[in-house]
């Protein structure tokens, strides 16, 4: 057996190796043997642990500034007739037989123009490859109308003799799109306008550096590319600082865009659009219809220019509407419905007629503007955090949008109450209330006109209103539609000293907002001022006959043009 040992280099013998190699022709001047390393035998270096720089993918496409960059230095050393460092070999500067030429291939600040085969287009790097995105971008900008063209970059014959990949070319990444806006930002005055139509554009994430270079864009085409889902929009918006200042957007031909509207969601998208871009007045060519009524203005307009912003609706609120009926008629009935409803439920049973229905339904979420009032976590409400919809939703709500499921329509059957034995016993299982009717009569809104015709005339009411909610105190806010019809002599509820009977009976409850919402005189909207206060007339003192609609309504009610509801 034989063992083998490191070979070890005997005296002189680098001098002699280097007058034989030079002898030969294959080296061309005289240096220094170095050692190889005695852990590596027959002389295969290890692998390196320190990696090259890996630039990053804006680096790439970089301007060429003055001064030496890696890219450069390592390209001046590989220069022919360069010295480089340990032995020099004649065709060692070759790319197929150095290190250094691999290297070379693989440098991003030198220039490659390689394809695929077939002839397919594959991205090109170089340091030559930022002058040629900057030329691009200043033959397709028109400073005088502020417009850069960046529709159809796939026909540019210059991006294809130089093979560049622009966004939407198969092979692009966001590398490109991001050095494009980068050059659009520098331009001088800064671009308003940008069409980045017919690039086939698929995904929102190309579009993502766009804000960030130039946030106060205007007017903004993406017709005809192939965004599909809201997420691709929402990679220039959804957040603050997004095209804040964005007024024209075009998404035609777009399959989100065609999707929505061949399944006439053509208001859903409208909306979508503008719940992502508030600032917009012209959305696919048309104009956005706005509250104030102005004429919208045209889309070349500066991005800075202050639009008018809308304080109220063009109608105001109106005071409670009641036509057709005596108003001692309906004062009387809810005057005494509802103490009764809030301390003895049990003796509403002869009210409501043997196949009278009830329901009630909870709308749990909290109005935008109670949210914004603090309403429901301010101090000055501070029992709104004790109430708890649990024993609500526990007690059979209709909320129709929330019944759904193979059960649905089972719940939707049984959560509707007929007869009045039904009806009593659905609503005391309901949370204690109580109906400050004695109270501030601004609380309350009250419609109500006749129904139907002759002998089968019926009287609808509707009110809004709050109540207070056992034992937590807290408020909540209510909608209830009535159908009445005259009590019959020698019914029941003719007995007991009502005048009408109750036909449906159905009851929202909602989350607690101010009654401002109905306060007759203009209504604000948007982000307005405060309006002035409508003066209400005093509730006078007296009983609670006179609460509700006596004072404020008294002058609304008027002499009925038609028939009127019988008389009892």
């Amino acid at each position: 057996m034989s063992t083998f040992s490191s070979a070890t280099v005997a005296p002189n013998g680098r001098t002699l190796a280097a007058s034989t190699l030079k002898s030969v022709g294959l080296i061309d001047r005289d240096e220094q043997m170095r050692d190889v390393p005695s852990d590596n035998p027959g002389g295969r270096k290890g692998i390196s642990k320190i990696r090259p720089h890996r630039p990053r993918p804006m680096d790439i496409f970089k301007e060429h500034q003055p001064g030496h960059s890696r890219a450069s230095t390592l390209a001046s050393r590989t220069q022919s007739g360069a010295p480089m460092g340990g032995i020099s070999i004649r065709g060692a500067a070759s790319a197929r037989n150095s290190t250094v030429g691999r290297l070379r291939r693989n440098v991003p600040g030198m220039s490659s123009t390689s394809t695929a085969s077939g002839g397919s287009r594959v991205a090109t790097t170089g340091v030559k490859a930022v002058d040629v995105w900057r030329d691009f971008v200043n033959r397709r900008w028109n400073p005088e109308t502020r417009f850069l063209n960046l529709e159809s970059m796939s026909d540019d014959p210059e991006l294809a003799k130089h093979n560049l990949l622009p966004p939407g070319a198969s092979g692009s990444t966001i590398r490109e799109a991001s050095v494009i806006f980068k050059l659009a930002s520098q331009l001088n005055p800064t671009p308003q306008t940008i069409s980045l139509a017919n690039n086939n554009i698929g995904s929102g994430q190309l579009l993502s550096t766009l804000a960030h270079y130039l946030p106060r864009l205007a007017n903004l085409s993406l017709q005809n590319n192939g965004l599909k889902v809201w997420r691709d929009v929402d990679h220039i918006s959804g957040r603050k600082g997004k095209l804040e200042h964005l007024r024209e957007l075009i998404l035609l031909g777009n399959p989100l865009r065609d999707l929505e509207i061949k399944h006439g969601r053509g208001d859903k998208y409208k909306s979508e659009v503008i719940r992502r871009f508030p600032s917009l007045v012209m959305l696919d060519q048309e104009a956005i219809a706005t509250i104030s009524f102005d004429a919208p203005g045209p889309s070349s307009s500066a991005a800075s220019e202050e639009r008018p912003t809308a304080t109220t609706f063009p109608f105001e609120m109106k005071p409670s509407f009641i036509t057709g009926v005596e108003n001692t008629l309906i004062s009387n009935f809810l005057g005494r419905f509802f103490p009764l409803f809030d301390s003895q439920r049990a003796a509403l049973l002869d009210v409501y007629h043997p196949s009278a229905t009830f329901s009630f339904s909870v709308n749990t979420s909290i109005p935008t503007r109670a949210r914004i009032q603090g309403l429901h976590s301010s101090r000055e409400f501070p029992h709104q955090r004790k109430l708890d919809w649990a024993v609500w939703l526990g007690r059979g709500s209709r909320n129709l949008t929330r019944l759904g499921g193979s059960d649905g329509v089972d719940k939707a059957v049984n959560t509707l109450h007929v007869g009045s034995e039904a009806i009593i016993r659905a609503m005391t299982a309901l949370p204690k209330t109580k109906h400050e009717i004695s109270g501030a009569s601004e609380k309350f809104c009250i419609d109500a006109w006749p129904v139907g015709r002759g002998d089968d005339m019926k009287l609808f009411i509707s009110l809004h209103g709050q109540f207070n909610e056992d034992p937590s105190q807290g408020i909540r806010s209510f909608d209830r539609t009535f159908v009445l019809a005259p009590a019959a002599p020698g019914s029941r509820a003719k007995l007991n000293g009502w005048d009408v009977v109750i036909l449906s009976d159905q009851w929202t409850v909602r989350a607690y907002s101010s009654h401002e919402a109905w306060r007759p005189g203009p209504m604000r909207v948007q982000a307005g001022g405060e309006l002035p206060c409508a003066q209400q007339p005093a509730m006078p003192q007296g009983g609670v006959s006179a609460t509700l609609a006596q004072v404020q309504l008294e002058e609304a009610l008027t002499a009925f043009v038609s028939a009127r509801f019988p008389k009892i």
